[in-house]
Protein backbone atom coordinates (compact mmCIF):
# COMPACT_ATOMS: atom_id res chain seq x y z
CA UNK A 1 0.00 0.00 0.00
CA UNK A 2 2.56 2.24 0.82
CA UNK A 3 4.71 1.79 -2.39
CA UNK A 4 1.46 2.39 -4.29
CA UNK A 5 1.09 5.76 -2.63
CA UNK A 6 4.96 6.79 -3.14
CA UNK A 7 4.10 6.01 -6.94
CA UNK A 8 1.31 8.07 -7.02
CA UNK A 9 3.01 10.96 -5.93
CA UNK A 10 6.45 10.46 -7.99
CA UNK A 11 3.86 10.22 -11.37
CA UNK A 12 1.77 13.64 -10.28
CA UNK A 13 5.22 15.07 -9.43
CA UNK A 14 6.64 14.04 -12.89
CA UNK A 15 3.30 15.37 -14.55
CA UNK A 16 3.71 18.65 -13.22
CA UNK A 17 7.48 19.04 -14.03
CA UNK A 18 6.75 19.41 -17.69
CA UNK A 19 9.71 22.40 -19.23
CA UNK A 20 8.17 25.56 -21.16
CA UNK A 21 9.07 25.66 -24.29
CA UNK A 22 7.72 28.76 -25.13
CA UNK A 23 7.51 32.35 -23.93
CA UNK A 24 3.75 33.58 -23.80
CA UNK A 25 2.34 37.30 -23.03
CA UNK A 26 -0.76 38.31 -23.36
CA UNK A 27 -1.93 41.52 -22.76
CA UNK A 28 -6.07 42.53 -22.87
CA UNK A 29 -7.36 46.17 -23.07
CA UNK A 30 -11.62 46.40 -22.96
CA UNK A 31 -13.39 49.59 -23.51
CA UNK A 32 -16.61 50.66 -22.83
CA UNK A 33 -18.49 52.83 -24.81
CA UNK A 34 -21.81 54.57 -23.73
CA UNK A 35 -23.79 57.03 -26.32
CA UNK A 36 -26.84 59.05 -24.82
CA UNK A 37 -29.77 59.51 -27.31
CA UNK A 38 -33.38 59.73 -27.54
CA UNK A 39 -33.67 56.00 -27.01
CA UNK A 40 -31.55 55.58 -24.65
CA UNK A 41 -28.02 54.57 -23.44
CA UNK A 42 -26.21 52.32 -25.56
CA UNK A 43 -22.83 50.91 -24.18
CA UNK A 44 -20.19 49.47 -26.69
CA UNK A 45 -17.51 47.30 -25.89
CA UNK A 46 -14.43 47.05 -27.38
CA UNK A 47 -11.68 44.26 -26.27
CA UNK A 48 -8.76 44.08 -27.69
CA UNK A 49 -6.24 41.64 -27.46
CA UNK A 50 -2.49 41.08 -28.14
CA UNK A 51 -0.36 37.83 -28.22
CA UNK A 52 3.06 37.38 -28.37
CA UNK A 53 4.83 34.14 -28.71
CA UNK A 54 8.51 33.52 -28.52
CA UNK A 55 9.78 29.69 -28.63
CA UNK A 56 12.59 29.18 -26.54
CA UNK A 57 16.11 28.39 -28.28
CA UNK A 58 19.49 27.81 -26.64
CA UNK A 59 22.97 28.56 -28.00
CA UNK A 60 25.12 26.08 -27.75
CA UNK A 61 24.44 24.03 -25.37
CA UNK A 62 27.45 22.54 -23.20
CA UNK A 63 27.53 18.70 -22.22
CA UNK A 64 27.29 18.40 -17.77
CA UNK A 65 26.19 22.11 -17.86
CA UNK A 66 22.84 23.36 -16.06
CA UNK A 67 22.90 27.44 -17.32
CA UNK A 68 22.79 27.54 -21.15
CA UNK A 69 22.27 31.26 -22.61
CA UNK A 70 19.25 31.34 -24.58
CA UNK A 71 19.53 32.20 -28.37
CA UNK A 72 17.54 35.53 -29.69
CA UNK A 73 14.54 34.22 -31.49
CA UNK A 74 11.44 35.77 -33.73
CA UNK A 75 8.29 37.28 -31.75
CA UNK A 76 4.94 36.42 -33.26
CA UNK A 77 2.45 38.76 -32.48
CA UNK A 78 -1.07 38.66 -33.20
CA UNK A 79 -4.06 41.26 -31.96
CA UNK A 80 -7.75 40.68 -32.46
CA UNK A 81 -10.03 43.61 -31.86
CA UNK A 82 -13.49 42.67 -30.91
CA UNK A 83 -16.42 45.29 -30.72
CA UNK A 84 -19.61 43.97 -29.26
CA UNK A 85 -22.90 46.60 -29.86
CA UNK A 86 -25.38 47.04 -27.52
CA UNK A 87 -27.49 44.54 -29.16
CA UNK A 88 -25.17 41.12 -28.34
CA UNK A 89 -23.91 41.08 -31.72
CA UNK A 90 -20.26 41.10 -32.31
CA UNK A 91 -17.60 41.56 -34.57
CA UNK A 92 -13.99 40.31 -34.99
CA UNK A 93 -11.11 42.02 -36.70
CA UNK A 94 -7.72 41.19 -37.46
CA UNK A 95 -5.14 44.35 -38.35
CA UNK A 96 -4.52 44.88 -42.02
CA UNK A 97 -1.32 44.16 -43.32
CA UNK A 98 -1.11 45.63 -46.40
CA UNK A 99 1.45 47.61 -46.57
CA UNK A 100 5.13 48.12 -48.95
CA UNK A 101 8.14 46.01 -48.36
CA UNK A 102 11.73 45.51 -48.73
CA UNK A 103 13.69 42.32 -49.41
CA UNK A 104 17.05 42.03 -51.64
CA UNK A 105 16.76 45.60 -53.03
CA UNK A 106 13.17 44.91 -54.21
CA UNK A 107 9.90 47.18 -53.35
CA UNK A 108 6.85 44.77 -52.71
CA UNK A 109 3.68 45.47 -52.11
CA UNK A 110 0.79 42.77 -49.85
CA UNK A 111 -2.60 43.68 -50.70
CA UNK A 112 -5.61 41.96 -49.93
CA UNK A 113 -7.19 39.57 -52.08
CA UNK A 114 -10.30 37.23 -52.50
CA UNK A 115 -8.46 34.64 -49.42
CA UNK A 116 -5.81 36.55 -47.99
CA UNK A 117 -2.92 38.39 -49.39
CA UNK A 118 -1.48 38.84 -52.59
CA UNK A 119 2.21 39.65 -53.12
CA UNK A 120 3.06 42.28 -55.74
CA UNK A 121 5.58 43.93 -57.30
CA UNK A 122 4.30 46.74 -59.60
CA UNK A 123 0.91 45.10 -61.25
CA UNK A 124 2.59 41.42 -61.37
CA UNK A 125 1.38 38.78 -59.02
CA UNK A 126 4.36 37.13 -57.28
CA UNK A 127 3.15 34.79 -54.17
CA UNK A 128 0.24 34.47 -52.07
CA UNK A 129 -0.37 34.64 -48.90
CA UNK A 130 -2.88 32.12 -47.03
CA UNK A 131 -3.66 32.27 -43.41
CA UNK A 132 -3.44 29.54 -41.03
CA UNK A 133 -4.90 28.15 -37.65
CA UNK A 134 -1.93 28.80 -35.96
CA UNK A 135 -1.68 32.68 -36.92
CA UNK A 136 0.85 31.66 -39.87
CA UNK A 137 0.64 32.45 -43.25
CA UNK A 138 1.51 30.11 -45.91
CA UNK A 139 3.42 31.58 -48.59
CA UNK A 140 3.15 30.49 -52.31
CA UNK A 141 4.90 31.00 -55.56
CA UNK A 142 5.49 29.12 -58.30
CA UNK A 143 8.21 27.24 -57.19
CA UNK A 144 7.58 26.83 -53.94
CA UNK A 145 5.57 26.58 -50.92
CA UNK A 146 6.97 28.10 -47.33
CA UNK A 147 5.56 29.61 -43.97
CA UNK A 148 5.44 33.08 -42.74
CA UNK A 149 4.24 35.17 -39.83
CA UNK A 150 4.80 39.26 -38.92
CA UNK A 151 7.33 40.04 -36.44
CA UNK A 152 6.15 42.70 -34.01
CA UNK A 153 7.95 45.49 -35.58
CA UNK A 154 5.02 44.45 -38.90
CA UNK A 155 8.01 42.85 -41.12
CA UNK A 156 7.01 39.84 -42.97
CA UNK A 157 9.14 36.70 -41.89
CA UNK A 158 8.94 33.77 -44.22
CA UNK A 159 10.93 30.16 -43.69
CA UNK A 160 11.41 27.52 -46.55
CA UNK A 161 13.20 24.09 -45.61
CA UNK A 162 15.79 23.32 -48.03
CA UNK A 163 16.18 19.36 -48.42
CA UNK A 164 19.80 19.64 -49.93
CA UNK A 165 20.93 21.39 -47.18
CA UNK A 166 18.35 20.38 -44.41
CA UNK A 167 18.03 23.73 -43.24
CA UNK A 168 15.37 26.14 -42.55
CA UNK A 169 16.27 29.37 -44.60
CA UNK A 170 14.67 32.22 -43.74
CA UNK A 171 14.10 35.57 -45.82
CA UNK A 172 12.73 38.47 -44.41
CA UNK A 173 10.68 41.09 -45.89
CA UNK A 174 11.22 44.56 -43.79
CA UNK A 175 8.06 47.00 -43.59
CA UNK A 176 8.54 50.55 -45.35
CA UNK A 177 6.25 53.76 -44.31
CA UNK A 178 5.77 54.25 -48.23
Amino acid sequence: MKSIAIMTVALLFALNSKAQNVNVQETSKTTVTTVKNSDGNKKFTKNETVREVQNIELNDVKPHTLNTEMKESPVVSTSVTKITSPDGSSKTFEPDRSAYYLSNGNKYRIAPDGAGYAIKQGSKKLALLRKTSTNHYVYITKNKTSIGYFDTNGNLIIETYDGKSDTILTETYLVTKN
